[in-house]
């Protein structure tokens, strides 16, 4: 049982973020899902705004729960929130990059690439989350 707990204390930030991963997961596609479908807004719109919801909601969890900011001034924090966008629009970048090159060039199969693209994305954004946004 102490090696378990050794573990999961050792490990604390990967496997919250991975929870609150899933959750701003679940926050996009159903953001788009009620704006796409349910109020029936433009696709790309829908996209964009359920991406920002998705972003925001990251932002406040990995920042108070994931990596535990202790950054207090607005300014700070501030530097906090421009760095972690700049970082998220840079790995969706990354994601589409991958799409176009290896499904709409190349005519790999699209689930396979989106799943590893986003692998990909989510290695970046924890590095990134941990040694530059909300470094201690």
């Amino acid at each position: 049982m102490d090696n378990i707990i050794k573990i999961i204390s050792r490990y604390k930030s990967v496997i919250l973020y991975l929870f609150f991963g899933g959750c701003t997961t679940i926050i996009n596609v159903l953001s788009y899902w009620i704006l796409a479908h349910g109020i029936q807004i433009n696709v790309m719109i829908s996209t964009v705004i359920a991406w920002f919801n998705a972003v925001i909601f990251a932002f406040i969890t990995n920042r108070k729960w994931v990596f535990e900011s202790e950054a207090r001034l607005h300014k700070e924090i501030l530097k906090e929130l421009f760095a972690f966008f700049v970082c998220r629009i840079t790995t969706g970048m990354v994601d589409f990059l991958c799409m176009f090159v290896f499904v709409d060039i190349l005519k790999a199969y699209d689930l396979l690439v989106k799943i590893l693209a986003n692998i990909v994305v989510i290695i970046f954004n924890y590095i990134a989350s941990k040694w530059f946004i909300f470094r201690k």
